[in-house]
């Protein structure tokens, strides 16, 4: 799916196109070989052909039958800012002699800018169909992440692919990316008593009145519910703990967000959360919620919905049963499918390490292949069909049912016409002669744009804003058919050709491929 489609018409403009975001992608992040295939073209008097290159992937990641095509921006960032410094050409040129043919010089670099970009943009987006719609997905993964480069790389794409947030700060600034995070277990252990808070006092939300010691209204309310029948005779809780809690309150009462399982999450966190949570209301202040980073999220989510609920009704405290429960601890997608079929009362999921790190699948495998060459299609070949390449330019369309549902993406050579809604259309499998069907479609959607024209003196289309992009990935994935897109044997979607690019690509094949000799 292309990250920069649009659903309404194009904006043409002649902006100027900012440089990559990373100032390491340079000329220079390339393989060795670009350089030496480069300086061949030249000497043989190739390097001014006019050459098509293909930038695909053969299979979809994690067993799945989409992938959400990323990385795009960055592709045209640096094509549109490709020069060498001097500094770079020397290095160079003791390297080896000889001047540059573009095109190749383009393959590593872009291969790499889409490759982890579209891998990480699916996993974030397969999260988010298995988490459903109405939960809220947090990006937490930037301490696991693959360096400094795959940490933002894994908060922008998680962020295109359905994510709601990240913690990632730098993140957050370079990409407006909204942020979220709260304290750690180290900020709770840190406390040894109530003692320890030296201000007490805190203002009510309105700015009307001062409470001047929120820690014992805080301990009021604290007794207040060990006294209900529902507590359950529970005990003391962890005084440090509620130490911990009301003095990150006083730091930030409208957004009271509270890890609850350092010490004992039912007997200890939820209750001291709910006393600082109660004192918070009494002044006008709504506490955020609380996260669970360990034990069993299911059960520990339900029994602290209930507790939740049960405030609400012993205190009239309207709303308090909805209270939002977060949780984290190393969840993935899997977890996710697992903790939905136990039932669990989970509102939103911090996940690291598996979502960015792409633990499922090490990478997307996209490669760059040569279509074209002086308007002379050109064809790669192969023993295994799965890597033989489809010759030529193309353009591709989506063509739509009368459900609304995406049937099949059909390529075309470039000066074929464009598919008609309600026009009987053949659509084959590229090396599969009996894989065939008639499609009418009722809706025909290009999926390839042009962002880039090779010219800034050319009228191009502005590049759109991150959240845009999201926005529309999240509507592509929505208009997909369910069965395309379940988590396990999903339905294989086709990706066709038409007749006539199908004819060409036989007969180029026949024509290319070497003649044998019997004796």
């Amino acid at each position: 799916m292309d990250e920069q489609n649009r659903d309404n018409g194009p904006k043409i403009t002649k902006s100027i196109i900012n440089a990559p975001t990373n100032p390491m992608v340079t000329p220079l992040l390339t393989d060795l070989y670009q350089f030496t295939m480069a300086y061949a073209y030249w000497k043989a008097g190739k390097h001014n052909e006019r050459a098509v290159f293909d930038l695909f992937f053969r299979r979809n990641p994690f067993g799945g039958e989409f992938t959400v095509f990323a990385g795009v921006e960055e592709c045209i960032r640096y094509i549109a800012n490709f020069k060498f410094t001097e500094a770079e050409i020397d290095f160079v040129r003791d390297a080896m002699p000889g001047k540059c043919e573009v095109a190749q010089l383009l393959e590593t670099t872009l291969v790499n800018l889409v490759n982890f970009a579209s891998l990480v943009a699916t996993n974030a987006a397969r999260h988010r169909i298995v988490a459903g719609k109405s939960k809220m997905l947090l990006e937490f993964g930037l301490r696991r992440a693959q360096g400094p480069d795959g940490g933002i790389s894994a908060s922008k794409y998680c962020y295109l692919g359905g994510f709601d947030a990240t913690s990632n700060v730098s993140a957050g600034r370079l990409f407006g990316i909204p942020l979220k995070g709260t304290h750690s277990h180290a900020f709770v252990s840190s406390f040894m008593s109530l003692d320890e808070i030296l201000e007490k006092s805190l203002r009510s939300a309105d700015g009307s009145t001062l409470c001047e010691d929120f820690v014992n209204l805080v301990q009021t309310w604290l007794n207040k519910i060990q006294r209900t029948k529902f507590y359950g005779g529970f005990g003391e809780t962890n005084l440090s703990e509620l130490a911990a809690f009301t003095s990150y309150a006083l730091a930030f009462p409208e957004n009271f967000l509270a890890l609850v399982d350092t010490y004992d999450v039912l007997r200890s966190g939820v209750p001291n959360f709910c006393a600082v949570a109660l004192a918070l209301k009494d002044l006008g202040y709504k506490a955020m919620g609380i996260r669970l980073d360990s034990g069993d999220l299911a059960y520990l989510s339900c029994e602290a919905r209930k507790f939740f609920q049960a405030i609400e009704s012993e205190f009239g405290v309207t709303g308090f049963g909805n209270t939002t429960i977060t949780a984290s601890n190393d969840l993935n997608e899997e977890t996710l499918d697992h903790l939905n079929k136990q039932g669990h009362e989970v509102d939103a999921f911090g996940i690291g390490t598996y979502l960015v790190t792409c633990y499922a699948q090490a990478a997307l495998g996209c490669v760059f292949k040569l279509v074209e060459i002086n308007n002379q299609p050109r064809m790669k070949l192969s023993e295994d069909v799965s890597k033989v390449s489809i010759p030529c330019k193309k353009r591709c369309y989506r063509l739509y049912g009368k459900e609304g549902y995406p049937l099949v993406d059909l390529m075309v050579g470039e000066n074929e016409p464009a598919p008609k809604v309600a026009e009987r259309i053949l659509c084959r499998h590229p090396f599969n002669e009996s894989k065939r069907a008639y499609v009418v479609p009722q809706r025909v959607e290009e999926l390839l744009k042009c962002y880039w024209s090779g010219s800034s003196d050319k009228m191009r289309e502005d590049m759109l804003p991150l959240k845009d992009i999201r926005d529309r990935c999240i509507r592509q994935l929505e208009q997909m058919r369910p069965d395309h897109m379940r988590r396990l044997n999903p339905t294989p979607y086709k990706v066709s050709v038409s007749a006539k690019l199908y004819d060409f690509i036989h007969f180029l094949w026949l024509n290319e491929a070497p003649v044998g000799e019997l004796q």
